[in-house]
């Protein structure tokens, strides 16, 4: 505990060296202030990939077909792989123990119109599941369903800016008809997403729908599947490999050719880019200690002078009977209030700065910068802490000096 006197004597200590004082407290409250914000940017970083990568879900495989570039069994390079729907089935049936959900997708361009609005809209036909690849969310009426898919139904969901387009603020278009590309279509949902405008700008329908309108065909573009999310990365590693080989030798694709198929893993690109914010984090992390390690260098070389200086008086502390154990406890007192003072100084000032910065950075790939409570904490105590160890060794060599050399010290 300190009593009151030892108080007033760091008081009166401080009062009579300010400068010195500062210079301190200014070292510890800049490392820590600094430390806040590269680590709160790190962080922001951090929430911009997450932003980006989970807007839809992780677990899903989207399979592209693409052109050949070698012959095989019989066929020319060159020829363009067509996906159908008896690909959907076959998946199903094969790579059942994998699967959580499984959707076509089908994009076109259109002019849509309404009374007397228009406007240029991308449509995808969809099956039902499609909603959960996307994270869509339903503001009103309802998703495409399975009897749309049957019935083959002109049902669509529209995005919210698309509804603001062509039927005004304040309005609804559930139950309403849309001109799409010549064809009627009845309103049935309207959806937002959490991936900004663009997304709220497409038009869902049934997939069969889309494929009667172009001569009943039964073509798709692209294929989505979930995989269940209890297989884990290794599992989704092995799915891709035995999907990726089925669909090639479906499809009479050489084995190693690279360009007849295309397989978009999310679990591999968002490990790789996760990876790659947490190592741009650790850098930053480090520079942060970094500076931290400056500040507690600073610290210590002040707190030598300190003691230094003050050789004298401690020698006549000694000669009138303090204990070295007295000596080491005024010197290591004065360094713990003053580096605790400046670190929680120099931690509110960085809360601050990253509180300014908010979502400013954005367009830099920072997004809402912060440190949790506990790292805050943790920094600024291993600061106290060191700042204790760089006031202890230089008071405890004074508190070793005998009294008689310590008056002498000019």
């Amino acid at each position: 505990m300190f009593s009151r006197d030892r108080w007033q004597e760091i008081f009166d200590t401080i009062r009579k060296n300010k400068l010195r004082t500062f210079l301190s407290g200014f070292t510890v409250a800049l490392g820590i202030l600094i430390f806040t914000v590269l680590f709160g940017m790190g962080n922001g970083l951090k929430n911009s990939f997450n932003e980006f990568f989970m807007d839809d879900a992780t677990n899903t495989l989207s399979l592209f077909p693409g052109t050949t570039s070698k012959p095989y069994r019989g066929f020319k390079s060159g020829r363009r792989i067509q996906f159908k729907n008896d690909d959907l089935t076959d998946i199903k049936r094969e790579f059942a123990f994998y699967l959580d959900y499984i959707t076509p997708r089908i994009t076109r361009s259109a002019t849509v119109k309404y009374h007397g609005e228009s406007n240029d809209y991308t449509t995808r036909a969809v099956g039902p599941a499609h909603q959960f690849a996307e994270k869509t969310i339903i503001m009103k009426g309802r998703y495409i369903n399975e009897n749309d898919i049957d019935n083959k139904a002109k049902n669509v969901v529209i995005g919210r800016l698309v509804e603001l387009d062509l039927f005004g603020k304040g309005s609804s278009a559930l139950g309403k008809y849309i001109d799409i590309g010549g064809s009627a279509f009845r309103v049935i949902g309207v959806f937002q997403d959490d991936g900004g405008d663009n997304e709220e700008r497409y038009i869902y329908m049934p997939y069969t729908t889309r494929q009667l309108i172009e001569k009943n065909t039964d073509n798709i573009d692209q294929i989505i599947l979930a995989y269940r999310l209890a297989v884990g990365y290794a599992g989704a590693m092995k799915l891709d490999q035995e999907l990726t080989k089925f669909l090639k030798d479906k499809h009479d694709i050489a084995p190693d050719d690279q360009n007849g198929l295309f397989v978009r893993n999310m679990a591999e690109i968002v490990k790789q880019n996760m990876g790659f914010a947490n190592i741009i984090q650790i850098v930053v992390l480090f520079v942060g200690i970094g500076t931290l390690i400056a500040g507690i260098i600073g610290i210590s070389n002040i707190m030598v002078f300190v003691v230094k200086e003050r050789t004298k008086e401690l020698g006549i502390r000694k000669a009138l009977g303090a204990t070295p154990k007295a000596v080491i406890g005024l010197v290591l007192h004065e360094s713990i209030f003053i580096t605790m003072v400046a670190g929680y100084i120099g931690l509110i000032l960085g809360i601050v700065a990253l509180n300014l910065i908010g979502n400013n950075l954005k367009d830099y790939f920072i997004s809402n910068p912060s440190v949790g409570f506990g790292t805050m904490l943790g920094a600024t105590g291993i600061l106290i802490l060191f700042g204790a160890v760089a006031g202890y060794i230089p008071a405890r060599r004074a508190a070793m000096i005998k009294p008689i050399i310590a008056l002498r010290d000019e």
